[in-house]
């Protein structure tokens, strides 16, 4: 058992605390990302101007900070690490991948263990690896309730992903950017901040579309 938060950030590394969110989040290299990583070469693709490729991201004590919780993801450690973690924000709501992306069917496994392990929050996962989501639902079945896996479509002013519906799964959310005035978050109209909306974590939301910016 890990008896204290700075055993836990010893393993995972510190949460981060986007200015934009309403709770502490995850982050990762963005560079490590697995479908980023070509879209990023791509024109007019969301990822090609990867807002975590720039800015404050490329600081040395950023990078290091990143790294660090991508190194932790294989520690035997890192559930019960993480669980400890969010459980010490006190806060309802939690963000995977703030930057970065799933890495592999054994890191979305121990996610999904991580929300298992608190179900008094409510998660949302944005995610660009299909594949990796679909293996899962085809090995486990339906995500847990508190787990809103939102799929992110690649290219800029596209439609929604569709997936073929699986018999006895629910239809995963989907997420889309947009350039014109067809935008559903809300946080332009905000101050480019959450504030009380949460319609991310919202699973009966089918697709928000996000400005582009």
């Amino acid at each position: 058992m890990i008896a204290t938060q700075k055993e836990a950030e010893n393993i995972a590394g510190t949460l981060s605390k986007p200015g934009k969110m309403p709770c502490h989040a995850t982050s990762i290299p963005a560079s490590k990302c697995k479908t980023g990583a070509k879209l990023v070469n791509v024109p007019g693709s969301v990822c090609f101007n990867c807002y975590a490729l720039d800015g404050h991201y490329r600081f040395s004590n950023v990078q290091n900070a990143l790294q660090k919780r991508l190194d932790g993801i294989n520690h035997p450690m890192w559930i019960d690490a993480m669980v400890t973690l969010i459980r010490s924000t006190k806060n309802d709501y939690f963000r995977w991948f703030d930057s970065g992306d799933l890495q592999s069917l054994s890191h979305l496994e121990k996610i999904v263990a991580v929300c298992e392990n608190t179900p008094e929050v409510k998660h949302w996962l944005p995610t660009r690896e299909y594949v990796l989501v679909a293996q899962y639902r085809k090995l486990h079945g339906n995500f847990p309730s508190n787990l809103t896996v939102r799929l992110s479509t690649h290219m800029i002013d596209k439609p929604a992903i569709k997936f073929r519906p699986i018999p006895g799964l629910s239809t995963l959310p989907t997420s889309t950017v947009v350039t014109t005035s067809d935008y559903t978050c809300k946080s332009p109209d905000q101050g480019n901040k959450c504030v009380d909306c949460r319609d991310c974590w919202n699973s009966d939301i089918s697709n928000i579309a996000y400005r582009y910016h």
